[in-house]
């Protein structure tokens, strides 16, 4: 990277949940931030309110279920900016998938997998040559608790998330990229909000009180901001962290409780 060029970070699921914060955290580290998103609509409100406080904000238009549209949109980052130092894949699916499993949708199951999992996959696809040839990069893969717990069939793609860092880490580990994943614990997006008010009006009770509970189970009894899971983020993309590879690194608080060695 030639003096002066700021490093660039492209982000998956760019249009909302935890990419604003992410993105902001980045940001403020330095780094030219594209946005990544289906929803053009609402991306673009998202990289508008980033805009606001910073020029080194692009956004562009990608279903990361289409391999042609990720690899396009991998080219249009190299045609405005050159290069590609961090991929954050945050692009999932916001409904969880659960219930009694004789009326579960196989199908929603896979097309769940396939957004997260699969997108991933074809994000690092498009992007591994291009820090190959740069000689480094690193890439951050979001993954959830629901991975290390039995409360949804949504935790699959956690789970598979964390077994694709793994094995990539070592793949990509002698170029000069690493992979690891981080683990958001209850973390305050818009999303959550929608959650507390849900399970408020079907208990009959006060947001505020659902809201209550959980942070009653959280050792610092506060939830996450997106900005500290960006914080985190930062730090595994910096030179502190270029020897942590191949991790699942968690943010929560110290909400989950199992021991991982």
């Amino acid at each position: 990277m030639s003096a002066g060029q700021k490093p660039v970070a492209v982000i998956t699921g760019g249009s909302g949940g935890l990419a604003p914060g992410i993105a902001q955290s980045l940001l403020d580290q330095g780094y030219h931030v594209v946005l990544v998103a289906r929803d053009t609509d609402r991306l673009r409100h998202a990289a508008d309110a980033l805009m606001r406080g910073s020029a080194m904000v692009d956004r562009i238009g990608c279903d990361v279920r289409q391999s042609s549209s990720v690899k396009a949109m991998t080219l249009a980052v190299l045609d405005r900016l050159g290069r590609i130092d961090l991929l954050v894949n945050a692009a999932a699916s916001s409904n969880p998938i659960g219930g009694a499993i004789e009326t579960v949708d196989v199908g929603l199951v896979i097309g769940d997998l396939d957004t997260k999992v699969g997108g991933y996959l074809r994000c690092i696809q498009a992007v591994a040559p291009v820090m190959k040839r740069q000689g480094a990069g690193r890439i951050i893969n979001i993954g959830g608790l629901t991975g290390r717990s039995s409360d949804t069939l949504s935790g699959l793609r956690n789970a598979a998330v964390t077994h694709l860092t793994k094995v990539l880490s070592d793949q990509l580990g002698p170029f000069g990229i690493t992979v690891n994943a981080v683990h958001p614990g209850i973390t305050r997006t818009p999303h959550l909000d929608e959650l507390f008010a849900d399970m408020a009006a079907e208990k009959g009770v006060a947001s505020a009180d659902i809201e209550h509970d959980f942070i009653s189970e959280i050792p610092t009894r506060r939830l996450c901001l997106p900005e500290e899971i960006g914080h985190a983020i930062a730090f595994l993309a910096g030179p502190q962290g270029g020897s942590i590879n191949g991790q699942s690194i968690t943010v929560d608080g110290g909400y989950s409780r199992g021991v991982y060695l």
